[in-house]
């Protein structure tokens, strides 16, 4: 299974690796690295790749790469959500899971690995389980570790691990009893030069924060559960529950939680909430190019769209832009050739645009296809699927929990071409 893992920084740097089946040299990196200098951005470097005598499996998040090595051929994806859960872990733990703090708490973070993998094997995955296993960081914990030379290792098993349903500890205990639930929808967009969609996608997450006394057992329903085709659920679904009655029912972990998470392809027409006018000219004889967009609301079911950032990789032979904006800030980088237009929230009644002139190398001919624009947005208490939760029962325990449901569309790849 996993025989080591290496941690690598944004400049190729490996500041931790943690070895479990047997010690494999970091030259298995330069692999890695070659194949980072093939790729043109980080996101683009290949989840797989195959080296004489080992597998290379890496996820890039939070600007650090998470690489495996094995040496047996494994269904690659089992060891990729291994790793997704790995960070996962650290920022349950940490907060946030960054270089600095991995390298302050790099102690906890070798115990927390040291209980995720059983000889390269996963054995405890579960935030719940870890938290009993190993103690979270706190400062007056690291102060008397310091002092007295203790570490944050538990003293007993978990009451979870032995159970029927080890994702939940025993004996957990309230004052307020609350469960809240996030719909957090990215949708994923080309739009050719008419405006026509040339495809869309969404990629939808569930999360859930529940923080509720003893062993409640919650039921959560959909007004359209027939959009969820796609659909990955956490252990502690009841998928029989799910495929008859289209049900969620399930017993929850303890804290934060992913539900489920589903796509919803571009067969179900999904609705595209912003749209980009623009007109971006290069003229053969002269020096000067034109350049115009306006960005605007469309199917956004009267909700804001905040957050707005507009970025455009121009072509080499721009050498400068003089652009007026209507509202908000932007930048161009003449060496990069990156303009960023920092729109923020939308008004309808008067759209943002960004309007002005290209200076263009003389004598250079007209570039041979216009610049993709690139969108980054986000709308508050808005699926833009449609998918609505119906409602949320507990059954199992006496008192009455506060729930709340909460909504959220934001852009993924959202691509407009000129």
């Amino acid at each position: 299974m996993i025989h080591s893992l290496f941690l690598i920084n944004s400049s190729g740097d490996i500041f931790l690796e943690k070895h479990w089946k047997s010690v494999v040299s970091r030259s298995v990196c330069d692999y890695f690295f070659e194949a980072q200098e093939r790729a043109t951005e980080a996101e683009n470097v290949p989840p797989v790749i195959p080296t004489p005598h080992h597998y290379l499996l890496s996820v890039y998040r939070h600007k650090i790469f998470f690489v495996a090595v094995i040496q047996t051929e494994v269904p690659p994806l089992f060891v990729i959500e291994f790793l997704h859960r790995v960070v996962d872990t650290f920022q349950d733990y940490f907060g946030v899971c960054s270089e600095p703090v991995i390298k302050d708490n790099v102690v906890v973070v070798y115990e927390v690995l040291e209980e995720m993998l059983d000889n390269g094997f996963p054995l405890a995955t579960e935030s719940n389980i870890l938290k009993e296993l190993i103690k979270p960081p706190t400062i007056l914990r690291t102060v008397v570790n310091t002092i007295t030379g203790s570490t944050n290792v538990g003293e007993q098993l978990p009451t979870g691990q032995l159970s029927v349903v080890p994702w939940r500890r025993t004996g957990v205990k309230y004052t307020n009893n609350e469960a809240y639930f996030d719909v957090i929808e990215e949708i994923d967009a080309i739009i050719d030069k008419s405006g026509s969609t040339v495809t869309a996608e969404i990629q939808g997450v569930i999360d859930a924060c529940v923080k509720l006394t003893g062993m409640p057992d919650l039921t959560l329903s959909f007004m359209n559960p027939r959009l969820l085709d796609d659909v990955s659920f956490h252990p502690c679904v009841r998928f029989k529950r799910w495929e008859s009655e289209r049900i969620l029912s399930f017993i929850p972990p303890d804290g934060n939680f992913r539900l489920l998470s589903y796509h919803v392809s571009a067969q179900n027409l999904v609705a595209i909430p912003v749209y980009v006018k623009h007109s971006i000219s290069f003229r053969d004889s002269s020096s000067l190019g034109r350049f115009e967009i306006t960005v605007g609301p469309k199917q956004t079911m009267g909700k804001t769209i905040e957050g707005v950032t507009v970025l455009s990789q121009m072509p080499r032979g721009v050498l400068n832009m003089s652009l007026t904006p209507s509202q908000g800030t932007h930048t161009f980088d003449p060496v990069t050739k990156m303009l960023s237009w920092d729109v923020g929230k939308i008004n309808p009644q008067k759209l943002p645009s960004l309007k002005g002139t290209m200076s263009l190398q003389a004598g250079a001919s007209k570039p041979d296809e216009n610049p993709t624009i690139n969108l980054q947005f986000k709308i508050q208490q808005l699926a833009i699927s449609g998918l609505k939760v119906n409602r949320l029962d507990m059954y199992g325990e006496k008192y009455k929990p506060f729930k709340g449901i909460k909504y959220m569309t934001k852009a993924g790849k959202f691509q407009v071409r000129t």
